[in-house]
């Protein structure tokens, strides 16, 4: 019976998923598989051959591996290895090159015979790459062809570098490279203009060929793609779904990255479910999107339509549902984010008391406070509220160096204006022009040009927050150290930020405080800044009471919104403070036309901000609640399951 339900539960899905709980245990187990694979072939007395991958996903399962390699005695002499691509041209000891990858991740931290590392050469001459091709191809099958090959995924849905339009019977070849592949890699390069066009990879063809394969894919930031490999029809624009044509394929999933597969998302549509009150509410609101209808329009029929009928059966009527999800969804709005004093706040998303409340709004970024909840941020210092803003990082990186000299000429000119010494200026600016004239694509900025751009965010920070309605002394520009560090150290501690941000927190002791809450931001500066503030504050709670009284608020970034579903303080905005959120974004000039590493969408940073919002104030709209002009969203994380 159990074997008929999961039948039922994954019918949707055209090839084998397991789903871990985090990447780590499923990391651990790829690692186990290869290890099995290894040494059953050194009993057989034969090698073990492997196809690897690149990239962030496998980071985990080559650590592991070399973990059992010096705790636990695993070998690779017996091991031949091909990786999948690389991209071209590239020096192979650059520090974006896949072999330098593959020798700080693996390679050089165990005992493989160098001999039998293959990895795409991305410095041969354009007219020596078809040849050099087949004879990878050649090696390969010299070898008996590939044991067990692991692969990522690419957000085109490339397996390997092959993006969409691949054949499935391609073979090793120099292929271009997707638009959103290049994006995706521009911060490895210090900027998409720097990633290169092509690559060499092995074909879908080659891949299919090994005895095993396993796709390993981690994070919200692949689900979406995740969901079309494993439940679309076969195409040639999501080259990962080319998979489900083989037997001897296996997806290895996070939780995060399986979340739009059908039994997670609208498991309803696949099984009976267990209704607790927040899936019934996501299932509702699906309903009405699917539908068309607003919440209080949906039928029986509707319900019984769309796999909603036990929902029906066991809570119904109907009408008492929609009249229940209404409700839940309509207190979720408000316009005191701070609490509205003297008022019932049994059915609001935030307490009434104490009418003035202490809060620190958390920014990664100095921008990202009045990008992702400047509204909101200009209400609380509106009604009263004690607003702290705190910038975690100095944001230097994402500054143009020619602002950098820009900015130092103008302090030139006008020392000289007032009469003043420039020499010592004048150095440091000619030392920064070489430096810039030099620079190679992604290369640290010297320390004069990463304290010159950390002071521009500051300024630009400084600014907005007063345009917000802050005095100085309640603007903190943190700087965490670890920001700075993670350029050139591969193993950061976290222990000065979190102490430093536990002294910030004992200093306000707010009420309030509201954190970015992006775990599937690509940079990864959120959900670090995220770590440290929930950190921060479990030790705290542990000796201070004002702890258990503080209430803590995620907003998301330029990235994606939370579903309405998660939704648990909507803050509505007029036009005119639509148009007050925006003159609090222009501040941050450095970022405004074209920054620095402007993500996939080529929007403007107040555009993607104003456009989101409406889409929120659109979505609920939709629902049959009233229609503002836009919405900031939040949702509280529960300090007490920590």
């Amino acid at each position: 019976m159990a074997r008929l339900n999961l039948l039922e539960e994954t019918r949707y899905e055209k090839l084998p998923v397991t789903v871990y709980p985090d990447q780590y245990l499923a990391s651990k187990e790829v690692a186990q598989r290869i290890a099995e694979l290894i040494k059953k072939k050194n009993e057989e007395g034969k090698k073990a051959i492997l196809g690897l991958a690149t990239g962030t996903t496998p980071i985990y399962v080559y650590k592991e591996l070399v973990r059992m390699h010096k705790e636990d005695g695993l070998s690779f002499k017996n091991v031949v290895t091909f990786n999948l691509d690389e991209y071209y041209p590239m020096n192979p000891a650059a520090v974006q090159s896949y072999v330098t990858f593959m020798n700080e991740n693996l390679f050089s931290k165990v005992d493989i015979d160098k001999n039998n590392i293959h990895i795409p050469d991305g410095s041969l001459p354009l007219d020596d790459i078809e040849e050099y091709c087949r004879g990878y191809e050649q090696k390969i099958n010299e070898y008996g062809g590939i044991d067990l090959q692991i692969l990522g995924i690419g957000r085109t849905g490339h397996i390997g570098f092959n993006e969409p339009g691949s054949a499935p019977n391609s073979g090793t070849r120099l292929v271009t490279l997707n638009d959103l592949t290049r994006r995706d890699a521009a911060r490895d390069f210090g900027g998409k203009s720097n990633v290169p066009m092509k690559a060499i990879t092995m074909g879908i063809g080659t891949i299919f060929k090994a005895r095993e394969i396993i796709l390993m894919a981690w994070s919200k930031h692949k689900a979406s793609i995740i969901k079309k490999s494993v439940e679309e029809e076969v195409s040639a624009d999501v080259p990962a779904t080319f998979l489900q044509l083989c037997d001897n394929v296996e997806f290895f999933l996070d939780e995060d990255a399986a979340s739009e597969l059908t039994r997670f998302d609208t498991p309803w549509l696949v099984k009976d479910c267990t209704w607790t009150d927040q899936l019934v509410k996501k299932a509702v609101i699906w309903l009405a999107r699917i539908t068309n209808k607003p919440i209080l329009k949906l039928t029986e029929e509707d319900y019984n339509n769309h796999g909603m009928a036990q929902l029906a059966t066991q809570q119904g009527p109907v009408y008492n549902i929609n009249i229940n999800i209404f409700n839940k969804v309509q207190q979720t709005i408000t316009g005191w984010p701070g609490g509205k004093p003297d008022a019932d706040d049994s059915q609001r998303p935030e307490r009434a008391t104490p009418a003035q409340k202490r809060v620190v709004i958390f920014s990664p970024h100095p921008d990202d406070d009045v990008i992702s909840m400047g509204g909101t941020f200009i209400r609380l210092a509106d009604q009263g509220h004690d607003v702290h803003v705190a910038y975690q990082t100095s944001g230097n990186t994402a500054v143009w160096d020619d602002d950098v000299l820009r900015f130092v000429e103008f302090s030139i000119d006008f020392l000289q204006s007032q009469g003043q010494d420039t020499k010592d200026l004048a150095c440091t600016y000619d030392k920064m022009r070489s430096f810039f004239e030099g620079k190679k694509p992604n290369q640290v900025d010297i320390k004069e040009a990463q304290t010159i751009k950390g002071l521009i965010r500051k300024g630009e920070a400084i600014a907005g927050a007063r345009f917000a309605g802050l005095s100085d002394d309640h603007i903190h520009f943190m700087a965490l150290p670890f920001y700075d560090r993670m350029k050139t150290q591969k193993n950061v501690d976290f222990e000065d930020d979190i102490q430093q941000t536990m002294a910030l927190l004992q200093q306000i002791k707010p009420h309030q405080v509201f954190a970015a809450g992006d775990f599937a931001d690509p940079h990864g500066t959120h959900i670090k800044c995220f770590d440290i503030i929930l950190q921060a504050l479990l030790r705290l709670k542990k000796t201070e009471d004002w702890v258990k009284d503080c209430w803590l608020w995620m907003y998301r970034g330029a990235w994606h919104e939370f579903e309405t579903h998660e939704i648990e303080m909507a803050v509505p905005l007029s036009p005119k403070e639509v148009e007050r959120k925006r003159l609090a974004i222009f501040k941050h000039q450095s970022q405004k036309d074209r920054p620095v590493f402007p993500g996939d969408d080529a929007r403007e940073f107040w555009v993607r901000a104003e456009d989101r919002n409406r889409e929120t104030a659109k979505a609920y709209d939709q629902l049959g609640l009233a229609e503002y002009e836009a919405m900031e969203a939040f949702v509280k994380w529960d300090l007490s399951k920590n």
